[in-house]
């Protein structure tokens, strides 16, 4: 990835060992002759940028940089430049851009940093680790063996609660009980059948939005405030019949498992329905009555029992020490001039909510990051974010044109702009360089659905791995 036309260092940073931050510099606003100079350099060293095929007025360069508080500006066709759309101030060479690199901010991990680049003779090189495809089989093969030879029953907690609704229940008071209770989805009893039969989430909130947004819907406000689950349900049911081509009706079946099943199964099942999670129920009787709702098993819980079980013999998983960047997982955002890839989907804070729920549906993904204008994550909108408008029901005065993503976020109380912070509790972040162990660990851990892969320093969005993405590779 680094050749050594385009990234030399400073004879000082350049010692044997020494672990610098490789950070992407790029010129988007033309010239035939662009490069880069900075405090980094001395100022003394001019850092030739490579125009970008398939991208006209678009140069750039990869420099590797000690953590810190840098300076630099653009060299632009004998002309000194800087980057308008970039952090600036006014400094000794009179207005520069600057940036600050903190490994601390950043949670490096130095160790698997220092093994996927370093610098060697003053070369900034990356070194991507590979495995051998009889370790990456007999990885998974030890991950499949745990998981068949552990049930259901060490996912279940020794005490807690899981909430249950009735199908009878109206939509709009289900929503509000999903806010107030902080779950994005509850499991549905139908009490006459003494059954339970499905689940209401944050989706089903999204689709009634965006069709009460429909000019051509027959759903009112009114009705929403009568309309029961199990009406919706019956509806949602006729529009997928309605949109298959072949005319053939494919009612949802219940997914759910019992505390007896293997865990391997579970996430299978999980992952092949597309769910966030599962009931867990239990009934004593052979014909499935008077059912008890245990648990709700996710992913997160599976990986969790995962990284315990193999947290002091990692050694016997070789792929766990792989960077991410090294293996097929996650979803990762094209290169500038890289046409072959699907786009990662990302919004701009003032774009429309209804976009964002838009996005959400069509490229059917449960969170969006929410970039500036250079790609450096600022938040992110995730589909159960979308119950903050069943409180004080503003869902009924608001319109998904008008409202800005932005705005969507202040409703869940966030400011997204405070003191240029980012919601750590909420965007989660990790690097390319970090192990697939430590993205694994950082995932079990309760809420954490998925990681945005961030470029150090500029926080510029790279991709992003979620638990599904583990599980995938995982098993192959």
């Amino acid at each position: 990835m680094f050749s050594p036309s385009m990234n030399s260092v400073p004879e000082e940073a350049a010692l044997p060992g020494t672990v610098l931050i490789p950070m992407r510099f790029v010129w988007r606003h033309g010239g035939n002759s662009v490069f880069l100079c900075g405090s980094f350099t001395q100022w003394s060293q001019l850092v030739p940028m490579l125009p970008v095929e398939n991208c006209d007025n678009v140069f750039q360069t990869v420099y590797g940089l000690l953590p810190g508080y840098h300076q630099y500006k653009f060299y632009v066709d004998g002309q000194w430049r800087y980057d308008e759309s970039e952090h600036h101030v006014s400094g000794e060479y009179g207005i520069v851009n600057t940036l600050h690199l903190s490994t601390d901010d950043m949670d490096v991990d130095t160790e698997t940093f220092r093994r996927v680049v370093r610098v060697t003779d003053g070369t900034l090189t990356e070194v991507v680790p590979s495995i051998l495809e009889a370790d990456l089989q007999a990885s998974r093969q030890r991950i499949s063996a745990f998981l068949t030879n552990h049930t259901v029953y060490e996912l279940l907690p020794e005490s807690g609660k899981v909430v249950a609704l009735d199908v009878d229940l109206p939509v709009k008071q289900a929503f509000h009980i999903l806010h107030e209770q902080g779950i994005p989805m509850a499991p549905l009893c139908d009490v006459r059948k003494g059954q339970f039969v499905g689940v209401l989430s944050a989706y089903d909130f999204i689709l009634i939005l965006r069709e009460l947004g429909n000019n051509a819907s027959n759903l009112t406000e009114e009705e929403l405030e009568t309309h029961t689950i199990s009406a919706w349900k019956e509806g949602k049911a006729y529009l997928n019949r309605q949109n298959d081509c072949h005319g053939r009706a494919f009612p949802r079946r219940f997914i759910h498992a019992g505390p007896n099943d293997n865990l391997n199964d579970v996430a299978l099942k999980i992952l092949q329905n597309e769910v966030a999670t599962i009931p867990i129920i239990y009934s004593s009787s052979e014909d499935g009555s008077f059912p008890q709702l245990l648990h709700l098993a996710s992913l997160t819980g599976i990986l969790k029992c995962i990284c315990r079980y193999f947290r002091h013999s990692t050694s016997s998983l070789p792929i766990l020490q792989l960077p991410i960047c090294s293996i097929p997982v996650g979803t990762w955002a094209p290169k500038i001039g890289e046409s072959n890839r699907q786009p990662l989907a990302m919004l701009r804070p003032s774009a429309s909510l209804r976009s964002a729920l838009n996005l959400l549906v069509q490229a059917r993904v449960s969170s969006i990051p929410i970039v500036d204008d250079n790609d450096s994550l600022l938040d992110i909108y995730c589909r159960s974010d979308i119950t903050a408008l069943a409180k004080d029901r503003a869902y009924t005065h608001i319109n998904l044109d008008e409202m800005t993503v932005h705005q969507a976020l202040q409703q869940l109380g966030q400011d997204l702009y405070s003191a240029y912070e980012l919601r750590s509790q909420r965007c989660q972040m990790c690097l390319r360089s970090d192990s697939l162990h430590k993205v694994m660990e950082r995932l079990a851990n309760p809420g954490v659905r998925r990681l945005v892969i961030v470029e150090a320093g500029s926080k510029r969005v790279e991709g992003i791995v979620s638990l599904s993405d583990i599980f995938k590779f995982l098993f192959g």
